[in-house]
C-alpha cells in the first residue's frame, strides 16, 4: 500500500512589522497661466470674433420676428422715425434696429418680452418731457411702451425732431 504524502505547506510571505510607508506624493504644481497667455487675455478681442452675424442687416427681419402686439408698436415708431428723418439709414446693430444720419446714431428700437423701447440719443436735457415718460439719464433717454394705445404720438414726433437737430448740430 502506497502512502500518500501531503504537499508541503506554502510559507506565507513575511509580514513587515515596521510602520507602513505611505506612497510618496509630490505636491501639485500651482495653476498659473503662462505670461504669454496672461498678456493675450488682456489684448483686445479680434474683430471677427466679436462681430454679430446680423450686423448691418436690413431691419425688416427684426420686425417680422416680433409678436403681433409688439410689432404694431414697432411699426408705428418706425413710421414716426421715417417721417422725422426720411434720409436716415437703418440697419441692425447689436441685434436691434438703429437709425443714423450721416453715420451718427439718431435712435434705436428694442423689443423685449413685454415691451418696446424707443431709444433717443442726445443729452437728457435736450428732450422736453413734462409728463415724465422718458427714462434714463445717460447719453440718451428711452420711452418704454407695452401697448400701442400708450404711444404719445405728438411727444414722440417732437423728441425725434429734437434728436435730428442734435445729430445735425454735431
Amino acid at each position: 500500500m502506497a502512502v500518500k504524502r501531503r504537499a508541503p505547506a506554502k510559507k506565507s510571505p513575511a509580514k513587515k512589522t515596521g510602520p507602513k510607508s505611505a506612497p510618496s506624493k509630490k505636491p501639485a504644481p500651482k495653476k498659473t497661466a503662462p505670461k504669454k497667455a496672461v498678456a493675450a487675455s488682456r489684448a483686445p478681442a479680434a474683430k471677427s470674433a466679436s462681430r454679430r452675424a446680423d450686423l448691418g442687416a436690413p431691419i425688416d427681419g427684426f420686425f417680422a420676428r416680433q409678436p403681433p402686439h409688439l410689432r404694431a408698436i414697432l411699426e408705428a415708431l418706425r413710421r414716426l422715425i421715417e417721417e422725422a428723418a426720411p434720409d436716415a439709414a437703418s440697419s441692425i446693430k447689436w441685434g436691434m434696429p438703429f437709425f443714423a444720419l450721416d453715420g451718427v446714431m439718431l435712435c434705436a428700437l428694442t423689443a423685449h418680452r413685454a415691451h418696446v423701447n424707443l431709444v433717443l440719443v442726445g443729452p437728457p436735457t435736450a428732450f422736453a418731457d413734462p409728463e415724465g415718460r422718458l427714462r434714463g439719464e445717460g447719453r440718451g433717454r428711452h420711452l418704454k411702451l407695452t401697448r400701442l394705445e400708450e404711444l404719445p404720438t405728438e411727444a414722440v414726433r417732437s423728441w425725434l425732431r429734437t434728436a435730428v437737430e442734435v445729430v445735425r448740430a454735431r
